[in-house]
């Protein structure tokens, strides 16, 4: 059994961002002969440190950061992008993809659900957002979303979203991320280069992503790295502070949510801890006294995370053939 310690998921970034480089460069040009990289940069600190390994693999001159906003977006998104890529030396493109998603009718589909929820909604002036319940470690499951519309006043106002108009305003949402897929991979192709995908261990595991949306890419470099340890090669590999500190939201509803409130339901620390003692078969009791949990706590968050591997399992499939 492995030891279980405050410090155990503490990595030599030196050390696995030169291996992550080597990986990098052994994949697009390699095995895909694929001449360099795209990456689509948000602000955010995973498509952050994606672009800066690749710039540090391939050389700066390779990659591609793509912008990708769209009337939703948050405004410091491409700003923070753009001090990204002044920082590592590499291209950018902006593609504004509102008049795709209003082309495939993205806001109108997602609005008719929202009225069937809040009939007074209005889409010109409201914000809206989905949130989860954050407390999963003193509650034994949810099973429910909420949705949250903002007035231009201030006003919040939340109820229980029926699963019909849940699943439809996810679905209209998810053209969002599968148009930014397509936009990706025309940069790619005009350029016989290869998608880097930007999605963590926490993402690409629990289902934090949108099949053939932001889970489509040629390589995942950080796929197998725990939302705390892509922070620790940000740091490393000097990623600006500004994005650093900034909280991780979703960027896709019209009202700023965080991941946590979205999906998770925890911070960071205390899951991927939980989901590392987990994996290492540490007995509750243990990571309990290290974490600073009651046992009870510690099981409800070992079942959460094994919920939802085994609830998105799908998402992470290839196409079933006929054999």
């Amino acid at each position: 059994m492995a030891d279980f310690t405050k410090d155990s998921l503490k990595i030599d970034s030196e050390a696995v961002t030169d291996e992550l480089c080597r990986l990098i460069l052994k994949q697009t040009r390699g095995i895909m002969k694929k001449g360099g990289a795209v990456v689509g940069i948000s602000g955010g600190i995973d498509s952050s440190v994606v672009a800066a390994l690749c710039s540090r693999a391939l050389g700066p001159k390779k990659v591609l950061g793509v912008m990708m906003p769209e009337k939703e977006s948050a405004g410091e998104s491409k700003d923070l992008a753009q001090i990204l890529a002044d920082k590592f030396g590499f291209e950018t493109v902006v593609e504004t993809i509102s008049g795709g998603l209003e082309g495939m009718d993205c806001y109108d589909r997602r609005n008719e659900a929202i009225k069937s929820v809040f009939p007074d909604f209005n889409e010109k002036a409201d914000k809206c957002k989905i949130t989860i319940p954050t407390n999963i470690l003193e509650k034994e499951t949810y099973n429910f979303f909420t949705l949250v519309v903002e007035r231009p006043d201030g006003t919040k106002l939340s109820k229980r979203m029926p699963p019909a108009a849940y699943l439809q305003v996810v679905a209209a949402s998810n053209f969002k991320q599968r148009l930014r897929m397509a936009t990706l991979y025309y940069h790619a192709e005009k350029r016989n280069w290869a998608v880097a995908g930007t999605g963590n261990k926490d993402e690409h595991m629990q289902g934090f992503f949108v099949k053939y949306g932001d889970g489509g890419a040629d390589f995942k470099p950080i796929a197998h790295l725990f939302k705390i340890q892509v922070y620790q090669l940000a740091e490393y590999l000097g990623v600006p502070e500004e994005i650093i500190g900034r909280t991780p939201t979703t960027d896709t509803y019209s009202a700023e949510v965080t991941q946590e409130e979205f999906f998770f339901g925890l911070d960071f620390y205390r899951m991927d801890m939980l989901w590392y003692a987990l994996e290492h078969k540490i007995q509750p009791e243990k990571a309990a006294e290290v974490l600073g949990l009651s046992v009870e706590q510690v099981k409800r968050g070992y079942a959460n995370i094994e919920r939802k591997v085994r609830a998105t399992e799908y998402l992470r499939m290839p196409p079933i053939e006929v054999t």
